[in-house]
């Protein structure tokens, strides 16, 4: 492992995305009807402690956690009113040099991981204020097809925001030699498409602004146009992606319709987003809903 010279340095590795193979999918909240289900990114703890190891070695950052509980509590759970108590757990990450930040975790006592559960939490908070795995925080709001057991039938593409710089580059070098070649790859097979989806997808365009828009295009199915999107999975993929983009959007001028003219250009200032139909990607999107938003909350109440 080279040398971190400097703080800054560490930082920007840790925020380096995780390998895709340590990116798992959780369903965290299903429709009335139990056929789709929203989706959130998310890696395991060991994933946070090889990358702290990788930077800092092993010997070179410090947790500690403190453990508190709650009760008597009573909830409704499956309609029926319980007695329980809540797991609290603080967890403090200390990196010499670098900083200390704490985190908050909490599970429902009944849970018979809820230590576990609650300790994983709030050390993975502990580590976003670090930068790592903050980026699950700009995913937008994903809903997939379900099985009976509330397992995804296909899980989403990860964006090449959330990619690391190496599997990034593969993945353009890969597009570049499919597009030279003309070969596709079995899971971008072509298939018949739905005009009505095509018709959306390019009807967003205006509300997006181009850069954003050929972001998402490019970024989740290796394409600059809506028709020349493969098949239908990967439309309806896009599709996604694209009304997560608009919703975004909508919001930030909501907001910046609330707040002082110049607050709102110092924000786009600060994330180097020369105009509000210029974002170039998505994750960069997602910041800026997030400090819209925190610049939203700090408005007095009327």
């Amino acid at each position: 492992m080279g040398q971190v010279q400097t703080a800054a340095e560490a930082l920007a590795r840790l925020e380096q995305p995780f390998a895709s193979k340590d990116v798992k999918w959780l369903v965290a909240a299903t429709s009335k009807d139990g056929r789709t289900g929203r989706v959130t990114p998310y890696a395991d703890p060991r994933a946070y402690t090889d990358r702290l190891n990788l930077v800092f070695t092993a010997s070179g950052w410090t947790r500690e956690y403190k453990v508190q509980t709650l009760a008597p509590i009573t909830r409704l759970k499956n309609d029926k009113p319980i007695q329980t108590g809540k797991v609290l757990v603080t967890c403090v990450l200390s990196i010499p040099g670098v900083g200390t930040h704490c985190g908050c975790g909490e599970e429902w006592a009944e849970d018979p991981n809820a230590l576990t559960s609650a300790e994983a939490q709030a050390f993975k908070r502990a580590c976003s204020n670090f930068g790592l795995g903050r980026y699950f925080y700009n995913f937008a709001e994903m809903w997939v097809d379900i099985d009976e057991y509330k397992h995804p039938r296909e899980l989403p593409t990860l964006p090449l925001w959330a990619l690391p710089k190496n599997e990034r580059r593969a993945t353009d070098q890969n597009g570049a030699a499919r597009k030279e070649t003309g070969n596709g790859t079995k899971s971008a097979q072509r298939g018949p498409l739905d005009a009505s989806v095509t018709n959306k997808i390019e009807g967003s365009r205006r509300d997006l602004g181009k850069a954003l828009y050929n972001n998402i295009l490019g970024s989740v199915a290796r394409v600059r146009s809506a028709r020349d999107i493969p098949n239908q999975r990967i439309q309806q993929e896009v599709l996604k992606w694209i009304e997560s983009g608009v919703r975004g959007v909508a919001q930030v001028r909501r907001v910046a319709a609330e707040i002082p003219e110049a607050e709102f250009y110092a924000i786009l200032d600060d994330l180097g987003i020369p105009k509000l139909n210029k974002i170039p990607n998505f994750g960069l999107l997602a910041k800026l809903v997030e400090r819209m938003t925190e610049a939203q909350s700090r408005r007095p109440v009327a």
